[in-house]
């Protein structure tokens, strides 16, 4: 009985949060976001041409049975990592409108930065990652149309920078809703043509020829499985899911809880097709970049490039603002009270330059998509987007008081953060071997 009384007082402690939430003062900025664009900013975060592209290659180098597995498991554990995220809003009755602000409430200064950290690392990671698949897209269509042109990976890399540079002077992640929204679409249509053109040229493919065993010595393919742990990370990266609820209307947490599960529909519906039916297709042979795969038809080919394009824009944008915001901080641009002079936009123009300028110099001077994509992976979102969650659950006690459910889901949680903190090393250790290889092999600013 005193069991019952303390789980009808917990409800009731929820549902009067809640109703607070819904009937509480209205902040100075209020949110306006529905599910749908919840929905919009959390596809357009984790399934970019950048995360889908590297999948096959990923199975590839883990063979089918543990490939399988990792891609599935990848994708049960981050929706269910993504909706305790979204379970911690107001969880002590504050706002937490920055996941390092969420860290602070639960863990103190030290949470602070350690999700400073990572963010810093997932933000960069990516962003680089993402311009380089973008060079090669714009590069790819260029040829399609110029072959004997004389542009190099390098120059796309750097129109694409200009490209985000104008991006950037919009304020907030809100006012690229409508991008984002194409980039929703963009995502689907990337995704739909490439399916379509993998299957097409795996049925033109000499089945006979294709082999599916892991190549190279025993080092090389142990270290191929570390780097492929890393890029399934990557794949599921979403290091921005407070930030995106922070713009939602309420409900809040139903609106994020929705918005979340629809984001993974696709997710789920595009990630598995494209990557196992790419390593069908090619088999160990399939490339880091599954479009340089692909032979034919070629225009198919090159309206998935302009896919991922349009796609990757959006992205960029979503994962550069938590570097902004601390500029904006300092003088505080973007406070709806404040009167916006020159010097503030001059100074924005400013600190999105030389951001977006170290982005694309790294970018350029390494071209290495796969390297970057699995580094940023175990360093970046592994801790953000599988270890962290988990535990914050747990620390904010929000564990349910019946002992029947109490236990599971502490042991599942801690058998997550366990585990995903291992992926993040080993993933690490392949991608820093990956890294050096690829820098002995080629100059800097090589046009790949």
């Amino acid at each position: 009985m005193a069991m019952e009384n303390s789980d009808t007082d917990n409800r009731i402690d929820d549902e009067a949060a809640e109703e607070n939430e819904i009937a509480g003062p209205k902040d100075e900025h209020e949110a306006r976001g529905t599910w749908r664009h919840a929905a919009f900013h959390v596809a357009t975060t984790i399934a970019t041409p950048a995360a889908y592209a590297p999948l096959p290659f990923a199975v590839a180098s883990l063979g089918w049975p543990l490939g399988v597995m990792s891609l599935v498991g990848g994708t049960i554990a981050t929706w269910y990592s993504s909706l305790l995220i979204a379970s911690l809003w107001r969880w002590d009755g504050k706002k937490h409108i920055t996941y390092r602000h969420l860290a602070k409430s639960i863990y103190g200064s030290w949470g602070y930065w350690s999700i400073a950290f990572f963010q810093q690392v997932a933000s960069l990671g990516n962003n680089i990652a993402i311009q380089i698949a973008a060079g090669s897209s714009l590069k790819a269509v260029y040829k399609y149309y110029n072959p004997n042109g004389s542009l190099k990976l390098q120059h796309f890399i750097v129109f694409f920078g200009a490209f985000e540079l104008a991006l950037s002077q919009f304020p907030d992640i809100h006012s690229l809703r409508w991008m984002n929204g194409l980039c929703t679409l963009s995502t689907i249509g990337f995704a739909g043509t490439t399916i379509g053109v993998t299957i097409y040229n795996g049925k033109r493919e000499d089945r006979k020829s294709i082999t599916y065993s892991l190549q190279g010595s025993s080092s090389a393919k142990v270290f191929k499985a570390f780097n492929a742990l890393g890029v399934i990370a990557f794949s599921f990266g979403d290091a921005m899911l407070p930030e995106i609820q922070s713009t939602v209307r309420k409900p809040v947490k139903g609106n994020m809880y929705k918005g979340v599960s629809a984001a993974y529909c696709v997710i789920v519906s595009t990630y598995w097709q494209l990557a196992f039916l790419g390593y069908w297709a090619f088999g160990s042979e399939v490339e880091p970049y599954v479009l340089s795969s692909l032979t034919t038809p070629k225009w198919t080919i090159i309206m998935a490039h302009l896919f991922a394009v349009i796609q990757i824009s959006g992205c960029f944008q979503i994962y550069c603002r938590p570097t902004y915001a601390y500029f904006e901080r300092t003088t505080q641009y973007g406070n709806a009270n404040s009167n916006k002079t020159f010097k503030d936009y001059i100074y924005r123009l400013s600190y999105t330059s030389i951001y977006i300028g170290l982005i694309t110099l790294v970018a350029s001077a390494m071209p290495f998509f796969g390297d970057f994509v699995s580094i940023c992976g175990a360093i970046g979102f592994t801790p953000l987007d599988f270890v962290f969650p988990v535990l914050a659950y747990i620390k904010a006690g929000k564990l349910p008081r019946r002992k029947k459910l109490r236990l599971p889901l502490l042991l599942l949680n801690t058998a997550i953060a366990i585990w995903f903190s291992i992926v993040a090393v080993l993933g690490c250790v392949g991608a820093v071997r990956f890294i050096v290889l690829d820098i002995r092999a080629y100059k800097f600013f090589h046009d790949l």
